[in-house]
């Protein structure tokens, strides 16, 4: 959005078609000037209040205002669906018909959407523009299958908030003529709008296409962003025609059938796994059993399989730093996990098939000695933990606290020479690393271990590794 002509010149620099938005300058502009300033085509915009917008005129100072920017011949303009028979078609200028609704979304049913097209093509459009709230892909359903649904006029959209940048993606697969996007950071029209750099770095969007294959990925904070950029970095490298989508959802229940007409092939969870991608798998890989926590979640053939990436990814994180252990460093080495619920189950399936000497201690002695059972482990009961000798102590309980408390992980328990894994952190460090370290013990990092999720992840999608930290793709 342009008030300068300094933003103007940026604009230019960086975006395809750059949105001049009349609403937002402060003196009535030359606008033919303004059209003839960048060599790059222009959409004129001027909204109201009730749409978004920052116009404070009357409306007939807009009318005029739209008028004459039209007489300018700009390569686009916008124009609400209730005015734009108001505004006369003028020479090369294309039409863009926008209807808005800043509160709640459109189209309950079908035929609501397309009686807007409709009159949108009646009131003389070239592009059918719609914009209303997204906070989940549940609310920009009615606007993705709009968009997914051939046409005879294109139709771009404009969702406000977190899955806006979802729809903008699959649009770009679907045929929309562009993307809304912030010239920078601090310019966003909405919330979680991205800006142009981050379209290009971390999405990658140039190169998605109709036959791109798109695997969603749970979240939009900064850790879940830079995963996407880095899987889609790698992608591109590697000549796949596959990207990540940030999703966010409420309905798990709907959740299967919309990526299903979507066509995306995956969902990637949380790391310590995700109950509701669980919800939806119809199958689950071994190492999970029944309840097991699924972070990767596939269509294939077409049923939906769960898998659990992160076990792998922690015991290679913590293979590598153990030594003279040939092709099984665990082989032989007493592995003490701590914890009794699925995340605790997987690395006791992990760690015994890599033959390690397994046992498992918890806060409650008796769903330990149950998992013990169940995984064929050694049961050590939680007032002898402090007598038991571990060369590799595996945290799996994201609620363990240390203290001396009942319940609680005497610090004292930690010495040289074990090596303590963290897979309940995240990326994030914690207590109990942080007394580890300080007591002498080797500790697998969170980051490591995220490095290491990232390549298995990466891996059980496309076949291809991630490529080294120190060697990152061109």
């Amino acid at each position: 959005m342009c008030s300068s002509d300094l933003d103007l010149l940026n604009a230019s620099r960086q975006g395809d078609l750059i949105e001049l938005c009349l609403d937002h300058l402060v003196k009535s502009p030359d606008i033919a000037d303004l059209v003839d300033a960048v060599e790059k085509p222009i959409l004129i915009t001027c909204r109201r209040s009730q749409d978004g917008g920052q116009w404070t005129g009357d409306e007939d100072q807009r009318l005029q205002l739209l008028r004459q920017a039209i007489v300018a011949e700009p390569a686009w303009i916008e124009l609400d669906l209730d005015i734009a028979r108001k505004v006369p078609r003028y020479g090369k200028t294309r039409r863009v018909v926008a209807y808005t609704s800043l509160y709640e979304p459109l189209g309950k049913t079908r035929s609501e959407i397309d009686s807007v097209f409709e009159s949108a093509r009646e009131a003389d459009a070239d592009v059918v523009k719609f914009t209303w709230p997204t906070p989940t892909l549940e609310a920009a359903w009615p606007l993705l299958s709009t968009v997914s649904q051939k046409r005879d006029l294109p139709v771009v959209g404009m969702g406000l908030g977190p899955c806006g940048l979802t729809f903008s993606l699959l649009c770009r697969k679907y045929g929309s003529p562009w993307i809304y996007a912030a010239l920078e950071r601090g310019m966003e029209a909405y919330e979680g709008q991205p800006t142009v750099s981050d379209l290009d770095e971390i999405h990658r969007w140039r190169s998605i296409s109709a036959t791109t294959r798109f695997i969603g990925i749970d979240g939009f904070d900064d850790g879940t962003m830079e995963l996407v950029g880095l899987f889609n970095q790698a992608a591109e490298a590697d000549g796949l025609d596959v990207r990540w989508l940030p999703l966010a959802w409420q309905d798990t229940g709907r959740l299967k059938q919309m990526l299903e007409l979507l066509k995306v092939g995956g969902v990637v969870g949380r790391s310590a796994g995700d109950l509701r991608l669980g919800e939806l798998a119809e199958s689950r890989e071994q190492a999970l059993g029944e309840d097991g926590p699924v972070d990767l979640l596939m269509h294939t053939e077409g049923t939906w399989k769960g898998y659990g990436c992160l076990w792998r990814a922690a015991l290679l994180a913590l293979e590598a730093t153990l030594e003279g252990g040939g092709e099984r460093p665990l082989q032989g080495r007493n592995v003490l996990v701590i914890g009794t619920g699925p995340l605790a189950r997987t690395m006791l399936f992990g760690a015994s098939r890599r033959q390690g000497l397994v046992s498992v201690c918890g806060r409650d002695d008796v769903s330990a000695r149950q998992l013990a059972a169940a995984s064929d482990a050694r049961f050590i009961p939680s007032q002898s933990l402090y007598d038991t000798l571990a060369d590799v102590v595996v945290l799996a309980d994201p609620d363990l606290e240390l203290g001396p408390g009942r319940g609680q992980l005497n610090p004292s328990f930690l010495r040289p020479p074990m090596h303590v894994l963290d897979v309940a952190a995240g990326r994030e460090d914690t207590e109990a690393l942080t007394e580890a370290r300080s007591r002498g013990c080797l500790v697998v990092e969170p980051d490591v271990v995220w490095r290491s999720l990232a390549g298995s992840l990466y891996r059980s999608i496309t076949g291809s590794d991630l490529p080294d930290e120190d060697h990152p793709p061109q």
